[in-house]
């Protein structure tokens, strides 16, 4: 039986479509061929929407990502489903194992929305989220005309939801300045998909008040790339992983179950995002929905945070893999 819940679980395509992605629990021994990879993810999709999960988020830059879940959705013509993608990031790897160098190149200019859009437009009706992929200060997308009105465009246009996604220490200050940017007496942006779980939680007060004025939070990264299983190369998180690992035996789930359920008990987000490679460990996501955590619980997972540049930089030196 499922708990009684305001979020939804959705999947993230950024490990299914691209053979190297930043995750410590890689498994090294797969069949890495984009063919491999089409048929695992089509697989991976029919789980997920006979699981029950009805939004699937994708972006350009996770390889073939947003081609396959065109294709798939194409192919079973859904009526229920609710598609999400990205535009700013070009996948540059070209399938090449162990490329060197950035996998994605970041790119916020009116010349590549345009061009992403063109393509990412092929998924409407079913597309009703399009995002800036990882808003920063830095990249200047926040106070370029021209790409705003552009997205208020695409919005008037088509109806989708226009979003940001962010990544960093600073994301509850991007996320301010994004959410009070107005164009013809409104809101531009309606969703907002950022990083937090048991680790990284500096956002939360921000992210209440989104939720509070009725926009929609997505959440991704959940398990911390990985982090938040037990892992000898971080032993600074021990304590954490001994709080997990009791809840997880307490529960009959997984560790990673305990880390989705913090997300949806202790924010209660539109959406948390499963970031599942093959259909096993999406089951295995899929069981944060049996169980409640109790308030002392969430209380005592909300003392394992770290510093959020603490998290980030940590994050910077994962491998890709």
């Amino acid at each position: 039986m499922k708990t009684n819940s305001k979020t939804e679980l959705g999947l993230g395509l950024a490990a299914l479509g691209r053979p190297e992605y930043i995750n410590i629990r890689t498994n090294k021994s797969i069949d890495k061929s984009e063919e491999a990879f089409k048929q695992n993810t089509f697989s991976v999709l029919d789980e997920a929407y006979k699981l029950g999960i009805r939004y699937f988020d994708t972006a350009p830059s996770y390889g073939k990502g947003e081609a396959f879940l065109e294709e798939w959705n194409r192919k079973h013509k859904h009526l229920n489903v609710v598609l999400g993608t990205k535009w700013g990031y070009t996948y540059v790897a070209n399938w090449e194992l162990g490329f060197e160098g950035k996998h994605e190149v970041k790119e916020h200019s009116l010349k590549k929305l345009n061009e992403q859009w063109d393509v990412s437009k092929a998924m409407l009706p079913s597309l009703k989220y399009y995002q800036v992929h990882s808003a920063t200060f830095e990249s200047g997308i926040l106070e370029n005309i021209d790409v705003l009105n552009q997205l208020h465009k695409i919005k008037k246009e088509t109806g989708v939801q226009i979003g940001i996604t962010t990544s960093g220490p600073n994301q509850s200050n991007v996320i301010n300045f994004a959410s009070n940017i107005i164009i013809e007496n409104k809101c531009l942006f309606d969703t907002f998909q950022v990083t937090y779980n048991v680790f990284e939680q500096s956002a939360y007060p921000v992210l209440k008040e989104l939720l509070k004025d009725g926009k929609k939070v997505i959440v991704k990264e959940a398990l911390a790339n990985g982090r938040v299983f037990q892992n000898k190369n971080f032993q600074h998180y021990n304590r954490a992983y001994l709080v997990l690992n009791q809840l997880a035996e307490k529960y009959k789930v997984g560790v990673d179950a305990i880390a989705l359920r913090f997300v949806i008990d202790g924010l209660q987000p539109n959406y948390v995002l499963s970031g599942a490679s093959d259909s096993i460990q999406l089951k295995e996501n899929f069981k944060a929905l049996n169980f409640k955590l109790t308030e002392e619980e969430l209380n005592v997972l909300k003392s394992i945070n770290v510093a959020s540049t603490t998290y980030w930089d940590e994050r910077s030196d994962l491998p890709w893999d």
